[in-house]
């Protein structure tokens, strides 16, 4: 069998390390969150994949799992997404749906389902690398400063309403001081400031393989159209580079074009866009 499944995040590193520095842009969730896996621990078993094309192949696609969420795919050839379903069928007949860059997730959506077109678009997001940042000119009133222990509370509420805003699962205890904290504690969380007052905030994944991720970027409903989600995302960004991020990356949810616009604004370039797909279940397995 050429993938080979482990629930060791730093054998899944080790192992895959020289496929996602190829390009770790398009590599960045799986740098990111076996990253964290492998530095905190996982709160559930998580599942890691590698594959070779042959026994003496280097390996050349990867894809991580932390049930029971759906798998996420790794740039990787046709033939690895369709060699993945068997693996995965064996340990998770369950699968309803996977998440990737479209060429793969489609491959072995079309394996899963047994014919073309079994499944259902039901999220797109586009990745984003900075080129030259520009900051809003004129910027909002306020001033950008790293999140303090006294904003914890506050930027948890923030985080978990940007879960259920943009689709992802939320923490099934709602709690998500502990992440929030790890952030703020590490200096990777950020508010724009207005009056001695977070109206928004953005965070930054660590740097790995030298690209950063800005994530999650959050305003609340009450505060947007006064340009502090920009103001934060700037600020963020350019915290990124000055901690020598060679790559600044950030992904946007096709369905916001204000967001996707304003990213734009800023510098970000598109560089590839990526879905989740659903399978039919009237579909033969």
């Amino acid at each position: 069998m050429a993938w080979q499944l482990t629930d060791d995040a730093g054998e899944f590193r080790t192992a895959a390390a020289p496929c996602l520095a190829l390009d770790p842009a398009r590599s960045t969730l799986l740098l990111t969150i076996s990253e964290s896996l492998r530095t905190n621990g996982a709160g559930a078993p998580a599942r890691f994949g590698y594959w070779r094309a042959g026994e003496d192949a280097p390996v050349s696609a990867a894809f991580l799992q932390t049930p029971p969420l759906r798998p996420l795919l790794g740039p990787m050839p046709d033939r690895a997404a369709r060699e993945l379903v068997p693996v995965l069928r064996a340990v998770d007949p369950s699968l309803s749906s996977v998440q990737g860059e479209e060429a793969c997730v489609r491959a072995f959506a079309a394996e899963w389902t047994g014919r073309p077109g079994g499944w259902r678009v039901s999220h797109r997001v586009r990745l984003f690398r900075l080129g030259e940042l520009t900051p809003p000119d004129p910027a909002p009133a306020g001033r950008a400063r790293l999140a303090t222990a006294a904003d914890l509370s506050l930027l948890a509420e923030w985080m978990s309403a940007f879960a259920t805003d943009t689709g992802q699962p939320v923490r099934a205890d709602g709690d998500y001081r502990q992440a929030t904290a790890e952030r703020v504690v590490a200096g990777r969380l950020w508010v724009w400031d207005v009056a001695g007052a977070p109206v928004a905030m953005a965070s930054v994944t660590p740097i790995l393989a030298g690209q950063a991720r800005a994530a999650p970027v959050y305003t609340p409903l009450a505060l947007r159209g006064r340009g502090y989600g920009g103001a934060v995302t700037a600020a963020v960004s350019q915290a990124a580079l000055d901690a020598g991020a060679e790559q600044v990356l950030l992904y946007a949810d096709l369905a916001n074009p204000t967001s996707n616009a304003l990213y734009r604004r800023l510098g970000y370039r598109p560089l590839v866009d990526s879905q989740v797909l659903t399978f039919d279940r009237r579909t033969p397995a």
